[in-house]
């Protein structure tokens, strides 16, 4: 135990210094003022006020309309995807989702001026449509270009839950619902569907905290003219240097990511518990 208790501690002082150290830092520009030193600072909860303001009550709204809806088509197309490669033989779900993952191994950054080179108005799809005769289309700087970046960017995530929550089933479940009668739609509902929740859970939790929190597709496909949360928070720290203000920011957009985390938990204890009592 001593010799593990060794190997950890380098790990332990790491984790110490680049994630509890900042961690505590942003919590504390949080609730003091002062500017960006810790000379002369005095405690309050101003910034947390701030928040409450409705120009940035827009941007939370905004963030949420936008990442409700990215989350709602990711969960329809992630969700056949996952169905249909447990269709398939181990060896080829494996290959299926090494594919579906293979986009995230590439830079947001570089994805993102991939659509912006499909999307504008010269672009890909517009070059297409004047083949045949179409006037060309507006798609940059639109709701329809983020929401298309960010499903791109967060379907993976939807998918590979979903997936390992349908192949965990038992074939026997599904073997036993059509001796008793079911049919193909009955069986997906009540068995496929049902058993799968937990998956569900996860993918729409994980999806939406990552397209609320997102800053680089909404600056680049929405022009500068979409702020989402994200990007709030990058313009304080940035562009405006309120420290505090952004701060405040990410802890609220922390506790809201832990609380999904702590559902995604539950959900997963849950499942654990339902397979032993099975």
């Amino acid at each position: 135990m001593k010799h593990y208790s060794k190997l950890i501690r380098p790990y332990l002082i790491w984790s110490i210094l680049i994630i509890l150290v900042p961690l505590l830092l942003i919590v504390l520009y949080s609730v003091t003022s002062g500017g960006n030193t810790l000379v002369n600072i005095r405690f309050t909860l101003e910034h947390f006020k701030r928040i409450g303001e409705p120009i940035y009550l827009d941007v939370l709204k905004k963030s949420f309309k936008l990442g409700f809806i990215s989350v709602a088509f990711c969960l329809v197309i992630g969700y056949i995807l996952a169905y249909f490669i447990t269709r398939f033989k181990d060896s080829v779900q494996d290959l299926l989702i090494l594919l579906v993952t293979i986009p995230m191994w590439i830079n947001t950054l570089l994805r993102t001026y991939a659509w912006i080179s499909l999307l504008s108005d010269n672009g890909v799809i517009n070059s297409f449509l004047n083949l045949f005769g179409l006037s060309s289309k507006t798609f940059m700087y639109t709701d329809f270009a983020v929401i298309i970046g960010l499903i791109s960017d967060i379907l993976p995530f939807m998918v590979i839950p979903i997936h390992t929550s349908i192949r965990k089933i038992d074939p026997s479940l599904i073997e036993a619902s059509h001796d008793l009668g079911a049919n193909g739609f009955q069986t997906f509902t009540h068995v496929i569907l049902k058993m799968s929740i937990p998956g569900v859970i996860n993918g729409v939790m994980m999806t939406f905290l990552l397209s609320i929190s997102t800053f680089v597709i909404p600056k680049l496909l929405g022009g500068g003219q979409y702020m989402l949360i994200g990007n709030l928070i990058e313009n304080q720290f940035i562009s405006v240097g309120d420290w505090n203000f952004g701060s405040a920011i990410s802890i609220i957009l922390t506790v809201v990511i832990i609380i999904g985390l702590s559902v995604m938990k539950k959900f997963d204890r849950d499942e654990k518990e339902d397979k032993d009592e099975r």
